[in-house]
């Protein structure tokens, strides 16, 4: 079984990488190794040394201290949640590619958007 820890840094580093439109091929050549590693690291079934993050980090563009953000409120989640928003929104996919296309609308067409979000989102 995955230690918590490896799969929330391997979650990051999945994140990071969409955000930034890279493949996990891209991301492996950038860091020296073998794609199917990227994927063990993502998934946690893999632990990523410090040496390791740390070319991940430079990769990515990011502090290695990005990997951590979040752990401890992942820690603190046996509270109940809102059923509309899963807990590791930014660790799907969907929500990343809609982030993705919301960012490549021009502002003033976007604002407009995020206005009729909201609209809808209280008449729900």
């Amino acid at each position: 079984m995955a230690h918590p820890v490896d799969v929330h840094v391997g979650k990051r580093i999945r994140h990071r990488r969409w955000l930034v439109g890279m493949t996990q091929q891209q991301l492996a050549e950038h860091v020296g190794i073998k794609f199917q590693q990227i994927q063990k690291y993502e998934t946690g079934a893999n632990r990523v040394s410090a040496s390791r993050l740390w070319d991940i980090a430079d990769a990515l563009v990011v502090p290695v201290s990005f990997f951590f953000e979040g752990i401890e409120a992942e820690e603190n989640e046996a509270a109940p949640k809102s059923e509309s928003i899963p807990a590791d929104i930014l660790g799907d996919k969907e929500a990343l590619d809609l982030v993705r296309s919301y960012y490549a609308i021009p502002e003033n067409q976007r604002r407009r958007l995020f206005e009729l979000a909201r609209v809808l989102s209280d008449v729900a």
